[in-house]
């Protein structure tokens, strides 16, 4: 749904966010090899000064150089992006292995989930734009995903990318061609999406979108153990249900999206592969003693345990040794219903799952106590992926190398073992950055 005029005239946010990936000097001394990207920056923000009602003052975009000095660099990047109405990457073999580039994506990428959620319409807002062309093979899921034609900008940007159009003088057409397309492209996307602003991330704290260098998307579970509209407890309201249990939409109405589908979103945004299934549905819990194929997420409604054979289930489940399943209990604040049956709903959890809800970290606890909103679901999620995948990889199958020799470290079956790691990469230098050393200890 595209913004009406007088939105768009009292709208003085910034049109797009540039993220790229900072090059280092070569050679003690050198030139500034950014200084490339300020201009591509520079160009892009008169074009889109040009085609839009911006007020004299207001920014048209932002690049990490609009930092100013002694201003707090994580705040006013969580600020930006929160703000901010398209988010602009700029492809490079760099730019994927770099985890401050992951982070940038994964924070606005979040607010088009959130925008999807709410509303139940996707929110496309991302536009890529390529400085040193990447093979595809390089590209991780959340960017090989994304609907982008980038030959619209010319033959030429497909061949060298912006960098090698920037550089050489014979190209200079060809490069005022594509800044050109790139910023109607923008402004394009930010009239008609209108995606919302959200609050601000702990940008350091923030996740990477790439996952680990070199990898696929990672496996993962989803089981959604919730009724349906069918067969609810009496007298529950069945605004929060559907058709199938996947259906469930807990923090309806300020999500009309299902949970399971919005999981779904978030995961991918960290370059894992879900499935969704009902836990009803499932043919059977698997062997706990056998090896587990891959972590799962349980998205638990408390209302499902007013069903005897759903409560027997879950408490035979919850006996079995599976640390590798992660229990997340929505807790929808708005829910009136829920609210007054709390007591009642948590007396009856805590004795049917009592293991699941001991296990684990901090931030597996707390999802299993409660997760109130959709922004806090999506904020505690990392952490509760993180922890179901560590403990997949402590319970999976290992087997010795080939010709009975144990002659190096066992090897997972399935997933090799940094598909599920958390990799640091040593962040470029910004303004004001903190010093790789202090990033690593604020996400340990």
């Amino acid at each position: 749904m595209q913004a009406s005029p007088q939105a768009r005239a009292a709208d003085h946010r910034p049109y797009f966010f540039l993220s790229y990936a900072h090059t280092p000097r070569y050679g003690a001394g050198g030139p500034d090899p950014d200084m490339w990207v300020e201009r591509l920056f520079r160009d892009l923000c008169g074009h889109v000064m040009a085609m839009t009602d911006l007020p004299a003052g207001a920014s048209a975009g932002f690049m990490d150089r609009e930092i100013r000095s002694g201003e707090g660099w994580s705040e006013r990047l969580g600020e930006v992006l929160a703000t901010c109405r398209v988010f602009v990457p700029l492809f490079s073999p760099r730019y994927f292995v770099s985890e401050m580039c992951g982070k940038e994506w994964y924070a606005f990428a979040t607010r088009a989930i959130y925008h999807h959620a709410k509303h139940n319409r996707p929110a496309e807002a991302i536009v890529p734009a390529l400085w040193v062309p990447v093979p595809p093979e390089q590209l991780p899921g959340p960017a090989e995903r994304l609907q982008f034609n980038h030959r619209d900008f010319g033959d030429r940007y497909v061949t060298d990318g912006l960098y090698g159009l920037i550089k050489l003088r014979v190209f200079a057409e060809e490069y005022e061609r594509a800044v050109y397309e790139l910023a109607k492209r923008i402004v394009s996307v930010a009239d008609a999406v209108a995606i919302s602003p959200g609050r601000p991330v702990d940008y350091r704290a923030a996740p990477s979108a790439f996952g680990t260098p070199g990898r696929g998307p990672r496996p993962l579970k989803v089981t959604v153990a919730a009724p349906t509209r069918h067969d609810l407890p009496e007298g529950r309201d069945p605004r929060f249900y559907g058709e199938m249990p996947q259906d469930w939409s807990p923090y309806h109405p300020d999500a009309a999206r299902p949970l399971a589908y919005v999981t779904e979103d978030l995961l991918r945004a960290l370059n894992y592969q879900a499935t969704v299934s009902s836990f009803d549905h499932d043919t059977g819990p698997p062997d706990a003693k056998q090896p587990p194929g891959r972590p799962e997420i349980l998205l638990l409604d408390r209302w499902a345990l007013k069903d005897e054979e759903r409560r027997e289930r879950l408490a035979a489940f919850d006996a079995e040794h599976r640390p590798w399943v992660s229990v997340v209990v929505p807790r929808n604040q708005g829910d009136h219903q829920t609210r007054a049956a709390d007591a009642e709903l948590n007396e009856t959890l805590e004795r049917t799952m009592p293991v699941k809800m001991g296990q684990g970290r901090a931030a597996g606890r707390a999802a299993a106590r409660g997760v109130p909103s959709m922004e806090a679901f999506g904020q505690i999620l990392p952490q509760v992926v993180e922890a179901a995948a560590q403990q997949y990889l402590r319970h999976a199958a290992v087997y010795p190398p080939a010709g009975g020799r144990h002659t190096e470290r066992p090897r997972l079956r399935g997933p090799v073992p940094g598909e599920f790691t958390t990799t640091h990469v040593r962040p470029e230098t910004h303004h004001n950055a903190p010093d790789a050393e202090d990033l690593d200890d604020s996400q340990s």
